[in-house]
């Protein structure tokens, strides 16, 4: 992380970046990469996946005003208590962190994360843990950031063992990108004192083919021996998966890697990653071909988060009346 890239750094230019266009969107949507994510870009190759997901590009600053920053009033919304958030009746979310080891383009926290309410300390994390424990509906807490295993071994394992000792959870579920983007942060040892609850669940986000490396196969390997069940929720992204074979090869791969294909998600309505996003209709037809190709273990489940509704919907279902 110390040697990871920021805003506009001059190593960006070999890339293709406009560093005065970097600049610029560095001061509106954070830039950063680990030495390990630019390591897989290929600069001889201008469309390249990995770089549209990783690169500041001027699309990010065209003017959106049917978008916001903040459509699932995250910042807005009253928190059950600081750093914990609730939309779902039977889970909630606690904001681990502030920071992640690369700063997606497409992320839907991209323009929130500088001011979220972050659990840092040990007073929040009892508060945090209490009111959890006074909701006894609540049966899975989600870890999530920013990147959560950015925070040092002693934190995490606090966290996770806070929850973990509550008797109505099922699951403490952490979301992370760290295996696609710092894999080698995932030690033998952390993934064995994760996994010791056996309530831990991971979700990862792979997007591509090409993120499925060696060293991300490491990574997810030590987290399913530990006995971690890992999934993925992939992002839908113009440019970077929207085609059959990508996905294919994709789901393909994770299933080789033991880590489950779980969902595929349309880009977010937020601002500043409109030109990543797919049509529904091309979405539908992107899941109907995998669905002819792909066995039920390896075929993922194609979703939207659409503000106010009450669970992930599947993009057959049109929105509900109700909300």
């Amino acid at each position: 992380m110390r040697h990871a890239l920021n805003g506009a750094a001059p190593e960006l230019a070999a890339y293709g970046v406009d560093l005065a266009v970097a600049e610029r969107v560095h001061r509106r949507y954070p830039v950063r990469l680990t030495p390990y994510a630019v390591s897989l870009l290929r600069r001889s190759e201008p469309s390249d996946p990995l770089a549209l997901q990783a690169l500041p590009a001027a699309a990010e600053l065209v003017p959106e005003p049917e978008l916001t920053a903040d459509p699932f009033f995250e910042t807005t919304q009253a928190a059950c208590c600081y750093g914990l958030k609730q939309r779902f009746a039977d889970r909630v979310l606690v904001m681990a962190h502030d920071q992640c080891a690369v700063a997606c383009r497409h992320c839907t926290r991209k323009g929130l994360l500088g001011a979220a309410e972050v659990v840092r300390t040990p007073g929040q994390v009892a508060a945090a843990v209490a009111w959890v424990k006074a909701h006894p509906k609540v049966r899975e807490v989600l870890l999530s950031g920013g990147e959560p295993l950015l925070l040092s071994d002693r934190k995490l394992l606090g966290l996770v063992r806070a929850f973990a000792r509550l008797p109505q959870l099922d699951a403490v579920r952490i979301g992370t990108r760290v295996p696609v983007t710092l894999p080698m942060r995932v030690t033998p040892a952390l993934a064995r004192a994760l996994g010791a609850s056996k309530k831990v669940w991971v979700n990862t986000q792979f997007n591509h083919a090409r993120e499925l490396t060696a060293e991300s196969a490491e990574a997810c390997g030590l987290l399913v021996d530990a006995g971690i069940p890992v999934s993925n929720q992939t992002v839908l992204l113009k440019g970077v998966n929207d085609s059959e074979e990508a996905l294919f090869a994709l789901c393909t791969g994770l299933q080789r890697m033991r880590v489950r294909p779980y969902y595929v998600f349309l880009c977010d309505p937020i601002a500043g990653i409109a030109h990543f996003r797919v049509s529904l209709r091309r979405a539908r037809s992107l899941e109907c071909a995998l669905a002819n190709r792909l066995g039920g273990l390896a075929l993922p489940r194609f979703v939207r988060d659409v503000p106010g509704a009450p669970r992930k919907l599947p993009i057959a279902v049109k929105r509900h009346a109700t909300f």
